[in-house]
């Protein structure tokens, strides 16, 4: 994409004389004659450069400096050039201080020489963010209030071997905490195994857990251990836990309570020696007195709860987590992304119903869609930010009468297009469990 000067120099004839040999050099430009057209075009532009007389119709130029080069490259222009003047205008951040009249062959150099060192820097900056990212052990992004809180959490739980409960909506990071809760904990160096309690299949989700041995069922032609053996001396971590079956969850207790599980099949009691960290986006203390959980089970869980805030509660980490998706990504073809000032106020702006997961996969999209301006703007963002916002009601159409369940799977596909695929608030929206969702995808044979 073609790169954008705005020049701002209230004698017209300059201006246009400098436009036309810029615009030569293969750059766009937009010609201010008065600060007031300037600052209107700044509001919903960014260009990569900004020349500008300091002896403006309506303003001291000399005076804006300081807050116009917090976000822009400047080169200052002026008739009245001194040695004051442009110490003073360095100090503010200029990149260079030229005096009329004009060379245009200086005026090329001084553009080229200023835009490549700006990439140069960009890229520079970027590097080592890059770095700084591989070399930090830190798990989860934010520094806001809420987080704060997490984290104090966290610590106060790390050096125990307490069983800790993660709540959040889905895409929140409940996985990221307890990994961090792992980290901190006296069993960092050994395994920290997840277990989705959502995909593994419930026939299968016992033998998973705990194991099986040889003869436990048609099929089992040798002993198996479980994930609470993989785990030995680390974590075990059960996602989305009110997924579980009642039969599993007793076992489970058992585990908890006691330290001792069998596998399946088998008649000897084994030692567990892990740390069981659990986590759900639903309310487990609603689903323990409807009975679908079981409430000895709730009660040992939520004896240490961790809340993780939803995105929409701590915005001020939304451009932390966004320069950490930026950097993080690794595009052999690209040196550099930056985020425009206005995709960034619409980043804030939105309300992020998938959390942190539904903002990484916004800035992966944008990454790539932006691959030939390095620079995400708002049109990268819109189909992402728009998805949630548009009208609540939806419209089933069919060219016949259709049956009940052609109106399901039609009305699923629907919700699963409108929330982007995150099952958890399909489930909520329709009142079912979100392994039921899983069901009705695979029985619908939809695409998610």
């Amino acid at each position: 994409m073609t790169k954008t000067i705005l020049i701002l120099e209230d004698d017209k004839i300059v201006n246009r004389l400098i436009s036309e040999h810029i615009e030569r050099m293969g750059y766009a430009t937009h010609a201010a004659y008065t600060w007031a057209e300037a600052d209107q075009y700044l509001t919903y532009h960014e260009p990569e450069l900004v020349l500008m007389d300091v002896r403006l119709p309506d303003a001291n130029g000399m005076d804006l400096l300081s807050q116009l080069t917090t976000e822009q490259t400047v080169i200052v222009i002026t008739a009245y050039g001194s040695v004051k003047d442009a110490v003073k205008a360095m100090q503010a951040g200029v990149e260079d201080y030229l005096t009329k009249p004009i060379s245009l062959d200086e005026l090329e150099i001084v553009v080229k020489r200023t835009l490549e060192n700006v990439t140069m820097r960009a890229e520079h900056q970027f590097c080592m963010q890059r770095m700084q990212a591989r070399e930090s052990k830190k798990l989860m992004i934010g520094n806001s209030p809420a987080m704060q809180e997490v984290h104090n959490l966290i610590d106060a739980v790390a050096g125990t071997d307490m069983t800790v409960l993660i709540q959040g909506e889905s895409g929140v990071g409940k996985e990221l905490v307890a990994k961090t809760v792992h980290e901190r904990s006296n069993r960092s160096k050994r395994n920290f195994v997840a277990v989705d309690c959502c995909t593994l299949p419930e026939k299968l989700f016992e033998s998973e857990l705990f194991g099986h041995e040889r003869g436990a069922f048609t099929g089992a032609d040798r002993q198996k251990k479980g994930l609470i053996e993989g785990a030995e001396g680390g974590s075990l971590f059960l996602d989305e836990i009110g997924e579980i079956e009642l039969a599993v969850q007793a076992k489970l207790l058992r585990v908890i309570e006691s330290g001792m599980f069998r596998r399946v099949g088998g008649t000897r009691d084994l030692r567990a020696n892990v740390r069981i960290v659990a986590a759900t986006n639903c309310d487990l203390e609603i689903a323990s007195r409807e009975g679908s959980f079981r409430s000895d089970l709730y009660y040992r869980l939520s004896a240490y709860i961790i809340t993780v805030p939803p995105l929409r509660e701590r915005r001020e980490d939304i451009p932390g987590l966004v320069e950490h998706f930026v950097c993080n990504r690794d595009f052999s073809r690209r040196i550099n992304t930056t985020v425009s000032r206005s995709a960034m106020r619409a980043l804030l702006a939105y309300n992020w119903p998938g959390n942190v997961r539904e903002l990484k996969n916004a800035i992966e999209r944008a990454i790539i869609l932006s691959r030939q301006t390095r620079k995400i703007r708002p049109e990268h963002l819109a189909p992402t930010l728009t998805s949630m916002e548009s009208e609540d009601s939806l419209t089933l159409a069919f060219d016949h009468e259709p049956s009940l369940t052609e109106v399901e799977a039609k009305y699923l596909q629907l919700l699963l297009t409108k929330y982007s695929g995150h099952r958890s608030l399909i489930a909520k929206r329709l009142g079912v469990s979100e392994r039921n969702i899983y069901r009705m995808i695979d029985k619908h044979r939809l695409k998610s």
